[in-house]
C-alpha cells in the first residue's frame, strides 16, 4: 500500500544487532471472545439492483396478466419476464451468499493475532470494509480485489505487511511439562551430526 515505506528487516538480519526497531508482539492464540457488531449497513448497490429488477418483475406481470385478459400475443412480454426473474433470483442469491460469507469472514478475523490490535487501535470498520472487498472479489468484482488486496497491507494480513506495522506473532508459550523447540543441550544440538565418527547411541 503506498505510503507505508519499506519493512524493517528482522533483528537476525540487521547488520548493527545492538540497534533494534521496537516490535509489537501478538498473542500466537489470537484474540479471545467474540467479534464486535457488525458495522456497515447492507451493500446498497447490490440491493438497489435487486429492487430495480423486483419491480420489472411486478411491471411485467401486471403486463402480462392484461394480455392475456385481452386475448393478445404475450410471447414477448413472457420472454422478457422470464429474463427479469432470472436477473431477480441472481441478485437475491447474491445478497444471500454475502452475508453468509461476510458473517463467516468477519468471527475468523477477530479470532487471529492481528485482532488484538485491531480492538487497541479501533479499526473495527476498517476490518469491516476488508471484509466487504474480500466478499465482493470473491463474487467476481475485479475493483473489489484490488481494494482487499490494499486494506490486507493496511490491516497486517500478511507477513510484510507485519513487518512494516512493526507487529511480530510471539512464540507460544509451552504447556505444563513441555519445553520450547530448541531448548536445552539437546534442543541446541538438535539436526547437527558427527563428521568422520559415529554419533552417541548410533
Amino acid at each position: 500500500m503506498g505510503g507505508m515505506g519499506p519493512p524493517p528487516k528482522p533483528a537476525d538480519q540487521r547488520a548493527r544487532r545492538n540497534k533494534t526497531v521496537a516490535m509489537t508482539q501478538l498473542p500466537a492464540d489470537g484474540r479471545p471472545g467474540r467479534a464486535p457488531k457488525w458495522p456497515l449497513i447492507p451493500d446498497i448497490v447490490t440491493k438497489a439492483r435487486r429492487d430495480v429488477w423486483a419491480g420489472k418483475v411486478a411491471d411485467l406481470e401486471h403486463r402480462l396478466e392484461e394480455l392475456e385478459l385481452d386475448g393478445k400475443p404475450t410471447a414477448n412480454v413472457e420472454r422478457r419476464l422470464d429474463h427479469a426473474r432470472e436477473e431477480l433470483a441472481i441478485l437475491e442469491s447474491r445478497l444471500k451468499e454475502q452475508r453468509a460469507l461476510e458473517t463467516k469472514l468477519w468471527r475468523e478475523l477477530w479470532r487471529t493475532p492481528a485482532a488484538v490490535q485491531w480492538e487497541r487501535l479501533g479499526w473495527t470498520r476498517d476490518v469491516a470494509l476488508f471484509v466487504r472487498h474480500h466478499v465482493l472479489a470473491e463474487l467476481g468484482e475485479l475493483e473489489a480485489a484490488k481494494e482487499a488486496r490494499q486494506w490486507s497491507d493496511r490491516l497486517g494480513l500478511n507477513p510484510l505487511a507485519l513487518l512494516r506495522l512493526r507487529w511480530e506473532i510471539a512464540d507460544p508459550a509451552p504447556q505444563a511439562g513441555q519445553t520450547r523447540p530448541g531448548s536445552g543441550a539437546r534442543g541446541r544440538y538438535t539436526g547437527l551430526r558427527v563428521v568422520g565418527g559415529q554419533a552417541a547411541g548410533e
